[in-house]
């Protein structure tokens, strides 16, 4: 097969070279949007005209025959026309002769494929974030059913204050809220057409730019050639994204392995979303957790490694470039299996709430609101700190909790402390007292969860 390009050749390509070059091998997933860019191409020449109508109508009706053929698939690809671009056109001539060579007037394939990655991500971007708001509607009826499930706030892995099950969830419907943003306003960047950047600079046809945006829906036209075939950006912003969602998803599934595990108890996976020992009879493994936290890594991978590509790349298209297809398209399948089914194992999975009330009444988590009481006494917080620190230390003596001291003996502490201390460190009153927005009281709660569900 004789290459488009190959005028200026007097020998063909060695076959290495052919196979080292091709990228037709991952970038034929962008034939949707190479076809639906080269319509809206053939349609703005025959308007503008730049070539005949009748030309650019036959052009447009064959690449719409030639979409549906690859659907259907009845189009074998060729490793010698290099990629979906150079595949799509030599089909296109191969069916209607030259005029099909008139389809790339006006353009190259550094702003084609600029032009089709920008649409992919446009399609995936938005993919993204429905799935994002599935999971967000999965941990929001699972916060409402958990409103006053009372189980132990952590710091440094040590348990710190009573909380609810709903307050920690609703900390990562905060996290995939901002996830979606993030997605948002990159798409908003992603929404400007390349098209008609030509090589690196412009083309001298008529071009009508903001004819093809609007046909393609793009917000914008860019404003600079050299940037629009050179920007890769987006696709590390994507990237970006991807590595911030992935690493939301990697702390929950932690907090799930160790929840799950036979220290905690707080929960108990649901068997379709576990798997087995091949040895051990008795194991039940959070795998789905694992590998989604294992997969964080090759997500981070894949934005370094384009970060790494663009670094010293002179202005404007370099061959360089063809690497960031690869690392996008794999992060993006992957981060597409990682939610989905993350979701559905937290849908399924079983709340333990006895073993979070018991965890949360270990660990002195009311000592805080135990030093609240006495300052609201006339107590001085520093003085309070060190009264309930002793406090404590006696009561690790003696195994016992701050709940199972007598009245008589938090006297002889401090004569501050009265029988009303009881109720103020009850594990209820701890939470129900925080009652200011942000904070994990039922009422704050439900309001954080009202507010979340009107956003999606």
């Amino acid at each position: 097969m004789s290459k488009l390009w190959s005028g200026r050749f007097q020998k063909s390509t060695h076959k290495l070279t052919d196979d080292f070059n091709s990228s037709i091998h991952f970038d034929q997933r962008l034939y949707k949007q190479d076809i639906t860019g080269s319509i809206a191409h053939a349609k703005m020449l025959g308007k503008q005209g730049i070539i005949p109508q009748q030309d650019a109508e036959l052009i447009q009706k064959t690449l719409k025959e030639i979409l549906s053929d690859i659907e259907e698939g009845k189009v074998e690809f060729d490793v010698a026309a290099e990629d979906i671009h150079m595949n799509v056109e030599s089909i296109l001539i191969e069916r209607i002769g030259d005029f099909g060579k008139k389809l790339h007037t006006g353009r190259s394939r550094n702003d084609q494929v600029a032009l089709d990655m920008r649409m992919y991500l446009k399609d995936e971007i938005q993919t993204l974030t429905e799935m994002l708001v599935a999971l967000q509607r999965i941990l929001l009826n699972l916060a409402k059913e958990n409103s006053m499930t009372i189980m132990p706030g952590y710091t440094h892995l040590q348990k710190a204050q009573p909380i609810t099950l709903a307050h920690h969830l609703l900390a990562y419907v905060e996290m995939f809220k901002r996830d979606k943003q993030r997605l948002q306003d990159t798409y908003k960047r992603t929404n400007v057409l390349p098209l008609g950047s030509g090589a690196l600079a412009g083309t001298t046809y008529p071009l009508d730019r903001d004819f093809v945006a609007q046909e393609l829906g793009f917000d914008a036209v860019s404003l600079n050639s050299l940037d629009a075939v050179s920007d890769r950006d987006f696709c590390i912003e994507l990237l970006s994204n991807l590595s911030i969602i992935m690493m939301h998803l990697s702390r929950f599934s932690e907090e799930i392995i160790l929840w799950c595990s036979h220290e905690f108890q707080f929960i108990e996976l649901d068997d379709a979303f576990s798997t087995g020992s091949s040895i051990m009879p008795q194991k039940k493994n959070p795998d789905i957790a694992e590998l989604v936290r294992g997969k964080t890594g090759r997500i981070y991978g894949s934005l370094m490694a384009l970060l790494t590509t663009m670094k010293s790349l002179p202005l404007a298209y370099n061959k360089d470039m063809q690497e960031d297809k690869e690392p996008v398209f794999d992060a993006i399948d992957n981060v597409k299996m990682c939610i989905p089914v993350f979701t559905d194992m937290v849908r399924t999975m079983k709340v333990n709430k006895n073993k979070m009330y018991e965890g949360a009444k270990g660990g002195f988590t009311n000592a805080t609101d135990l030093a609240d009481y006495l300052v609201k006494k006339g107590v001085a917080f520093r003085d309070a700190h060190s009264i309930v620190g002793k406090i404590v230390f006696s009561c690790i003596e003696r195994g016992i909790g701050l709940e199972d001291m007598t009245l008589d003996e938090y006297k002889a502490v401090s004569s501050a402390i009265e029988n009303d201390v009881f109720k103020a460190i009850s594990l209820e009153e701890c939470v129900n007292k925080r009652n200011i927005i942000g904070g994990p009281a039922e009422e704050m709660v439900k309001k954080a969860i009202e507010v979340n569900e009107a956003l999606i």
